[in-house]
């Protein structure tokens, strides 16, 4: 008997897949807290106790193993109690495609691997592009930020280099890339892939939200060629990942066109707001950007990954064409997917976000994106008004930054309850929530991504923060009490 996926073993096919999606529905009914609590220790004895050397189980006993493993301790991201990290949960349409694109295990790197699957992806770019506001753009599905962000600052600095008449080595030595503190981590990693100098990245005033000055990046252009060193690319954020703010884009592309200068907006985490019939205008001036990176595994409410980078300029992505005789020679005139991506083999990823559109609209997705923005004002509010809370800014899109204050508490014993309470509801499952420095100083932080999260769900998990403290400061107390140092 085969194993393989052929026209011989379609009915093992579907009993598999059918016990498999039922299993994953179960949980889906049943689960009751965003994680199972269990310890790091009490998991990593059951993935050891797995025989991967052994003889074959069969199907029905791999997925019922893994029904027990992974699913019975999975981290749902579709509970209300889950509130930490930009995981969203996924639209059933985009499921229902990401099985038949696993199926059919499509690769879209050449035109004849895939097709019509090669032009479905070309059409949503040109619909992507649209949305963004490039007359005539072009771009490629990617497998997340990170990989958008440095494709974009890959493209920046091959644009860059025929303006420097020196060697390659010494052109990249010279080059530099402007961000905010606030920027994607992804801007500092992608100056050290991209060969750039430890100080490549110049950090950039903001306003004290998060957002970019432009007087200061203007002021910080000019510096930088005083000191013979090469603006190579101005990154923008449309949505930071803590705060949630948005850099004035329009101001930022007057001083990038004043200096001519590459501007990349990461919208990662905003580009949701590109359907939002409500809030599109806090993108404006984005379509002036020369690459957008979109990651619609965010605020489009996709399985991840579904990902991409957008330019403005199609010749733009011919940067990092590269030929080879057996892949896509260069008397071939295929459109070629593999001659605008850094990968080869790619998943037909842009599926998802086919059937999804086609299912149920842009404009259903930008109001389950308003829905989650909306909801973040209303538990901005709920912290502000608490005595025992201290709301730390506010947001443009779905974060919410805090800290628990009891009474009497100092600033110091405040900033020292942040990571306990973050443990404290990790380790018992009942709610996920996460942590970062603002400013120097530790906060929590919730980031709504679920429209069917309600004001009272996060009111439960502000309930079980100020009950974590409130423990966490009687041990304190006692320990001290004791004369035991804490």
């Amino acid at each position: 008997m085969s194993e393989l996926l052929t026209a011989s073993t379609t009915d093992d096919y579907r009993s598999l897949v059918d016990e498999s999606s039922a299993r994953v529905a179960v949980r889906f009914a049943e689960v009751t807290q965003p994680s199972s609590g269990a310890s790091r220790a009490e998991l990593q004895r059951l993935v050891d106790g797995v025989d991967l050397a052994g003889s074959g189980v069969g199907g029905s006993a791999a997925i019922r193993e893994i029904d027990e493993l992974f699913l019975a301790n999975a981290v749902w991201f579709h509970h209300p109690g889950y509130a930490a990290h930009l995981n969203c949960p996924v639209v059933i349409p985009a499921v229902a495609a990401e099985s038949i694109l696993a199926a059919v295990n499509t690769s879209v790197d050449t035109y004849d691997q895939s097709t019509v699957g090669t032009l479905m992806e070309r059409r949503l770019i040109e619909t992507a592009t649209g949305w963004v506001g490039f007359g005539s753009g072009d771009g490629v599905f990617t497998s997340g930020g990170t990989q958008s962000n440095f494709h974009a600052l890959f493209l920046a600095r091959e644009a860059a280099v025929p303006t420097i008449e020196e060697p390659r080595s010494i052109a990249l030595s010279r080059m530099v890339v402007f961000a905010t503190a606030s920027s994607h981590f992804s801007v500092g990693k992608s100056a050290l892939l991209l060969g750039l100098a430890d100080d490549a990245v110049i950090e950039v005033a903001d306003d004290g939200e998060g957002r970019m000055l432009p007087s200061a990046l203007d002021a910080a252009l000019d510096a930088a060629a005083a000191e013979g060193r090469v603006p190579m690319a101005v990154v923008a954020t449309g949505g930071t990942t803590d705060r949630g703010v948005i850099d004035p884009i329009m101001r930022i592309a007057d001083v990038c066109d004043a200096h001519g200068v590459w501007l990349h907006v990461d919208a990662a985490y905003g580009c949701g707001l590109l359907v939002s019939r409500r809030r599109r205008h806090l993108l404006t001036g984005i379509e002036r950007a020369r690459s957008v990176t979109v990651d619609f595994h965010k605020s489009f409410f996709q399985p991840v990954s579904s990902s991409a980078i957008l330019v403005r300029e199609r010749r733009d992505l011919a940067a990092g064409a590269w030929h080879a005789d057996y892949l896509n020679p260069l008397e071939n005139d295929e459109p070629n997917q593999v001659d605008k991506s850094l990968q080869t083999t790619r998943r037909f990823d842009a599926l998802k976000l086919w059937v999804s559109l086609r299912a149920i609209g842009a404009d259903r997705i930008g109001e389950m994106f308003d829905a989650v923005i909306d909801l973040a004002v209303e538990v901005g509010d709920v912290v502000d008004d608490d005595p025992e809370l201290e709301l730390v800014g506010r947001t443009q899109l779905s974060t919410v930054l805090f800290r628990v204050r009891p009474d009497g508490a100092s600033p110091a014993e405040q900033d020292a309850l942040v990571a306990g309470v973050r443990r404290v509801l990790f380790e018992s499952g009942r709610a996920l929530v996460a942590k970062t420095v603002i400013a120097g100083r530790p906060c929590l932080k919730l980031t709504l991504l679920n429209p069917e999260t309600t004001l009272d769900d996060v009111r439960e998990i502000l309930a079980m923060v100020k009950g974590a403290a409130s423990t966490l400061a009687s041990i304190d107390d006692e320990l001290e009490l004791v004369g035991v140092d804490a």
